[in-house]
């Protein structure tokens, strides 16, 4: 196969921008051409590679492309500032998407990404740590921060440190419902605040409180800061990151409620194996704020 370079980028905008017309103004081309571009290359690979809906979708022969679109993209950022292109950073910065959970980037991943040198933006998706690795097998993004230490295909990995994670409640909530300690009658029936539905931290800690499967009251707040709110108001008890609990409007009026119990919860750094600048920059970024953060 002959891959054009303007072909892999009008596939690459086409699916980071969700249209044609808005791949044509990131490309500054017209749409005409950025589908005239993209036909040209599914007729050089002979497959179909975007299904054309709003926003347009790779198949799954195009999302082996797109990862190769956008790491040629990648590659050619870091050649250009190599060669001195300065017009590059402020005209077309390197664009580095990378997947965060969300409790590292409330707490310590925001400090660690303004390290990061001129030139490069990112495009962060949240996504609890157990499923991050998905996104790197499909493309989506070139780098995560993942529970998972076994690399994924073309990636690889470093461990960066722990986040420990304590059951922490309301101290009224707990005088409520743990009025006679962490006991599994208490753990069965005191209501419990979950990120999500992929959430298992917290059923962690009632199937080792509980020794079986138990189904309390449940609350579901998708975001870090608003999860710690729930806890801190009494909504129900919740297992929180020792980072979002030292001091702070979200560490008042929060108490242990299982004496010195905690779960760890490792995380790994994956990135695509590339031989980027750009992009072993801001894994030296993370990995020095998560030596000074994490356990």
């Amino acid at each position: 196969m002959e891959l054009q370079l303007d072909q892999l980028r009008a596939l690459n905008a086409a699916v980071t921008e969700g249209t044609f017309d808005a791949a044509a103004r990131s490309l500054r081309v017209t749409p005409s051409a950025v589908s005239q571009r993209i036909k040209a290359l599914e007729d050089a690979v002979g497959r179909i590679l975007l299904q054309r809906t709003k926003p347009v979708r790779p198949t799954e022969s195009g999302l082996t492309v797109l990862r190769l679109a956008r790491q040629i993209e990648l590659l050619a950022g870091d050649t250009a500032r190599e060669l001195g292109d300065t017009d590059r950073p402020a005209d077309r910065p390197i664009r580095v998407p990378i997947a965060v959970n969300a409790d590292s980037l409330e707490t310590w991943v925001m400090p660690a990404l303004r390290q990061v040198p001129a030139g490069v933006c990112f495009e962060i998706h949240r996504e609890d740590e157990e499923h991050t690795t998905r996104l790197l097998r499909d493309g989506t993004v070139m780098a995560a921060i993942t529970a998972t230490a076994a690399a994924v295909q073309g990636c690889r990995v470093e461990r960066l440190g722990a986040m420990r994670y304590r059951p922490m409640a309301n101290p009224r909530f707990a005088r409520t419902w743990f009025a006679d300690g962490p006991t599994a009658e208490a753990y069965s029936v005191a209501p419990v605040v979950l990120f999500d539905r992929k959430d298992d931290l917290q059923d962690r800690q009632l199937r080792r409180r509980c020794g079986q499967p138990v189904d309390p009251p449940r609350h579901y707040v998708p975001s870090s800061a608003g999860f710690a709110e729930a806890v801190r108001i009494g909504l129900g008890w919740g297992m929180l990151p020792d980072l979002q609990t030292r001091g702070g409007r979200a560490g008042r009026d929060l108490a242990p409620i299982d004496g010195d119990s905690y779960i760890d919860v490792p995380l790994y750094w994956q990135q695509w194996k590339v031989d980027s600048p750009a992009l072993s920059g801001v894994a030296g970024a993370i990995a020095a704020a998560a030596a000074a953060a994490l356990r």
